[in-house]
């Protein structure tokens, strides 16, 4: 199976030479330092990976200011020494993608900092895991390349904020610390929330998350701190189904071909639910800037819509590059006009004058009257419909993220039923009506 997960000899040199050129063309401008970081700097990248992360070292005694104006120089020069093509991306401060020779290139600017502890930056602490993986991978090599294939194919690999699961660094440190694939496994097979894992036996601070990896070169921070619960429990599943019925089969992730629109509209109908989507142009900023902004505000308009009676069974979000997709998936789109509100009971004095105070010569069905010693009172709603509420200007009034706000500000689109099929968000539609777990899909990948 290696032979396949592992990247050819030609393929690992010809990624490595490149980095070695691009460090070299830093290092002769004079200007700073340079160094390889992430999984090929430390021979754990799975093949078919084109990512290559180079690091700029400053001097620390730069202001944030003065990093970023000659980081980004550095890396605009380097990029088009090259011929390449470049943008700006952003992080905790800007940094530079290149697209050179088919790999995809991140010229990042950082402080060369003499401790984890002493970072100015976040980005500044990962020249210190590159070199705290590479003192202790000695052996481990195949089996971080089969965890990371094993997380990939059950779709839980990747710190990004859509992803929410497992990123390089925490594979690396979990086969380490349990010295190789199968212990770790057997180990996974038990967890729980909140299990706590600190090689270099910091123990001194205490995390919430579900999963804590004490960072070994720092520890202020929790390795593991992207993932989320749903995912850990993914990732659990999967080990259980592989130590019952070992195959090849969990390191080949299942290509599920998206439905068609035909499908889409016949599976929306036997479900008898209300699919409703809101779309707007995409932010101009990094997925992990927009994606927890994109999740913010639909949990905003899902309790919104809760609020106004219309209850719904999930949402999810999706985030492509010139457009983003809010999903709802309402019980009911449609409800009375008559709304009943309960207030406060009558022996509440100071409340209860408030309540009736507010509604007796407010315009009202009925009420204010005593129920069960309450205070009830039944309200004409101000939307009857849902498709009303997501098209009204109430939706900026919420607590949407800042830039999904600004781009909502320039419009946005409100699909119902079949007329949320959209080619472009296949994918995501049909992977939200067809949810399952990673073993689930595997499992039926198996049988076909």
């Amino acid at each position: 199976m290696l032979t396949w997960i592992r990247p050819t000899p030609e393929e690992r040199a010809y990624i490595r030479a490149m980095g070695d050129r691009l460090i070299e063309a830093v290092e002769r401008t004079g200007v700073a330092k340079a160094m390889m970081v992430g999984s090929v700097a430390r021979d754990t990248f799975v093949r078919g990976d084109r990512d290559l992360d180079i690091f700029m070292l400053f001097d620390p005694s730069l202001s944030q200011e003065e990093l970023q104006e000659k980081g980004l120089s550095l890396a605009r020069r380097i990029a088009e020494e090259f011929g390449a093509a470049w943008r700006e991306k952003y992080a905790q401060h800007p940094y530079i993608n290149a697209t050179i020779n088919s790999l995809d290139i991140d010229l990042v600017p950082c402080y060369a900092v003499t401790s984890a502890t002493r970072i100015k930056s976040a980005v500044d602490r990962t020249p210190f895991h590159t070199r705290y993986i590479k003192a202790h991978i000695n052996g481990y090599v195949d089996d971080i390349l089969l965890l990371k294939q094993f997380a990939k194919a059950g779709g839980v690999y990747g710190s990004d904020h859509m992803t929410e699961g497992f990123s390089g660094y925490l594979c690396e440190l979990l086969i380490i610390h349990y010295g190789g694939l199968h212990q770790l496994f057997e180990a996974a097979a038990c967890w729980e929330p909140g299990i706590t894992i600190d090689i270099e036996e910091h123990g001194t601070k205490q995390f919430s998350e579900p999963l804590v990896v004490i960072d070994p070169v720092d520890p202020e921070r929790n390795v593991a701190a992207a993932l989320s619960l749903s995912r850990m429990f993914e990732f659990v599943e999967l080990v259980r189904g592989y130590l019952e019925a070992p195959s090849e089969a969990f390191f080949c992730r299942p290509t599920t071909p998206p439905l068609t629109r035909e499908a889409f509209i016949r599976l929306l109908g036997a479900r008898g639910t209300h699919l409703f989507s809101v779309t707007f142009a995409t932010p101009d900023y990094t997925p992990d800037t927009v994606v927890p902004q994109l999740r913010k505000s639909a949990e905003s308009m899902r309790v919104l819509l809760d609020r106004n009676g219309f209850p719904a069974n999930r949402i999810d979000v999706s985030m492509q590059k010139d457009r983003c997709m809010l999903l709802f998936e309402l019980m009911v789109d449609e409800v009375p006009t008559i709304c009943r509100h309960i207030g406060p009971p009558v022996w509440s004095p100071e409340n209860a004058r408030k309540f009736f105070a507010k509604y007796i010569h407010g315009e009202v069905f009925a009420g204010p009257y005593i129920e069960d010693g309450r205070y009830v009172v039944e309200l004409p709603r101000p939307f009857t419909r849902a498709v009303d509420l997501l098209r009204s200007g109430t939706l900026l009034d919420i607590a949407l993220g800042r830039h999904v706000r600004r781009s909502m500000e320039g419009g946005w689109t409100v699909d119902v039923g079949a007329g949320c099929w959209d080619e472009e968000f296949a994918g995501f539609i049909s992977q939200f009506l067809e949810r399952s777990s990673p073993l689930v899909r595997i499992r039926r990948a198996m049988r076909e």
